[in-house]
């Protein structure tokens, strides 16, 4: 018998990581954006290592740039993540469950990564308030992806049934 507690929950907090994933792309994008705009005329005067680079990010410190483009693919990845893990939910079987929680822990690892960066950020100093706002958004959406993927893991061990102690053979 499957309960129901772990598929809301699991609803839940996909619909919640949902929205927080969007936001963080949106921030992420509207700074990179920022960065492209902003490129040209603040690196022609830098020195030669700062202008190999394509995008140089004048808010910030030296963390922000990666901190923006893996907050922007950890975004996008987690809203489809997202998307499709409530897809999974709602089937609620052993093989969407399944899917849903490789996908679920790849996001985590990326998000994971990105709150690194976050950290690093908050640790050099000074930001723009953006960037406090998705170093924040970052932080969150890492401890909620953390659950997220902790009730769907207790799902799939609801759904698939147990083997016997013979070590699998009948």
């Amino acid at each position: 018998m499957v309960s129901g507690g772990s598929k809301s929950v699991a609803s839940i907090l996909l619909v919640l990581n949902l929205v927080l994933y969007f936001v963080v792309t949106v921030i992420a994008a509207w700074a990179t954006n920022h960065g492209i705009e902003r490129t040209h005329e603040t690196a022609s005067v830098l020195s030669i290592p700062a202008r190999i680079f394509p995008i140089y990010f004048p808010i910030g410190n030296m963390a922000t740039g990666f901190l923006i483009i893996f907050s922007l693919i950890a975004g996008v990845v987690g809203f489809t993540t997202s998307i499709t893990g409530l897809h999974n939910v709602f089937q609620w079987n052993a093989p969407n469950l399944h899917t849903a929680a490789t996908s679920s822990l790849t996001t985590w690892a990326l998000t994971l990564l990105a709150m690194g960066f976050a950290c690093k950020e908050i640790e050099l100093g000074w930001t723009d308030s953006n960037l406090r706002t998705l170093e924040t958004m970052t932080i969150i959406v890492t401890a909620t992806q953390l659950l997220c993927t902790g009730v769907i893991h207790v799902g799939v061990s609801e759904v698939v049934p147990q083997r016997s102690g013979h070590g699998g053979r009948v």
